[in-house]
């Protein structure tokens, strides 16, 4: 199977659901399709933070899957987030995403890690059992520096030189960490596709990156899709323009109390947009209030990011 080309947008999707709690897949498909038909969208994934996939079953997962992958149609590979706890627990994950279609991985730490930390070696040995378990292409997760999840230079550069890793999403947080290891990495591994995921300020990262792995890209990926052609052309007052018009709904869906508040956020962007006709939730997640959706909503207008109206259409 050829290498994934993540050398442009991968959004992050939400999980849609009925307005009674249950997985709506004829309204995934619909967000499928629609992202997947755009130019420079390289990638779906699926299942992690902004698609509530912790909050799913595993037959909700499995099924959304083979829901994104009918969709899709070949379009764009599907990328599930593997995020089982035992390394034995994720590699069996992946192989049932396998089985119902993913083609990428993008691999979480063990969550134990965020509050505990890793012993040395075990990150590895848990992308190499994914890999060998499954086949399926495996992108290395760093997570924010303030975390204890976060990987070390040492343990990244061993994850990006293993067979089946393909890519780097990177949300380190920490832009001195940033400017000495993307570097290392790309010069251990050459092929090691880079992608940034730092929804909240994504900037200071776009001139060294090959993609996005964003769940910003749900709500405007056409804007991102330019943001990233001008990162790529080096091109400063172009990548900036785009960065403060995006601005207002950086901070309306961003910078928020809590980073899981953004996919709330993200919900009501698809509302205001007419993608979806509402934004439930699942638990432990909240609504944000009245108050909240009337700032996201002002946010989208001012930065006059519209309907999809050629999504409406097609209905």
């Amino acid at each position: 199977m050829p290498t994934m080309d993540l050398r442009g947008l991968s959004p992050a999707p939400v999980t849609a659901f009925t307005r009674d709690g249950e997985v709506d897949y004829p309204a995934n498909a619909r967000i499928a399709k629609w992202l997947s038909g755009m130019d420079g969208v390289k990638s779906l994934v699926i299942l992690g933070h902004a698609g509530e996939g912790t909050f799913l079953t595993e037959e909700e997962r499995l099924k959304l899957i083979r829901t994104y992958v009918e969709a899709v149609d070949g379009q764009v590979p599907i990328i599930a987030g593997i995020t089982g706890e035992g390394t034995k627990v994720a590699a069996e994950e992946a192989r049932k995403c396998k089985s119902a279609g993913a083609t990428g991985a993008l691999v979480y730490p063990n969550h134990g890690w965020l509050r505990f930390g890793f012993q040395k070696g075990a990150p590895q040995d848990r992308y190499k059992a994914i890999w060998q378990e499954s086949g399926l292409q495996c992108i290395l997760f760093q997570y924010p520096d303030a975390t204890k999840a976060s990987y070390d230079l040492d343990t990244q550069l061993a994850i990006a030189t293993q067979d089946g890793v393909v890519a780097t999403k990177n949300g380190v947080r920490n832009m001195k960490r940033w400017y000495v290891e993307i570097p290392e990495l790309k010069k251990a591994n050459p092929n090691l596709q880079i992608l940034s995921c730092h929804d909240e300020w994504l900037l200071p990262t776009m001139f060294d990156v090959d993609g996005l792995l964003v769940g910003y890209g749900n709500i405007a990926p056409e804007l991102l899709i330019d943001l990233i052609k001008a990162g790529k052309a080096q091109n400063y007052p172009e990548a900036r323009g785009i960065f403060e018009r995006l601005l207002p709904v950086t901070r309306a869906v961003y910078h928020r109390g809590s980073h899981m508040e953004g996919t709330v956020a993200l919900k009501l962007g698809l509302v205001h947009r007419g993608v979806l006709d509402h934004a439930t939730i699942r638990e432990p997640l909240k609504n944000l209030g009245e108050k909240a959706e009337a700032e996201i909503f002002a946010a989208f207008d001012a930065a006059g990011i519209g309907r999809v109206e050629q999504l409406l259409a097609a209905e």
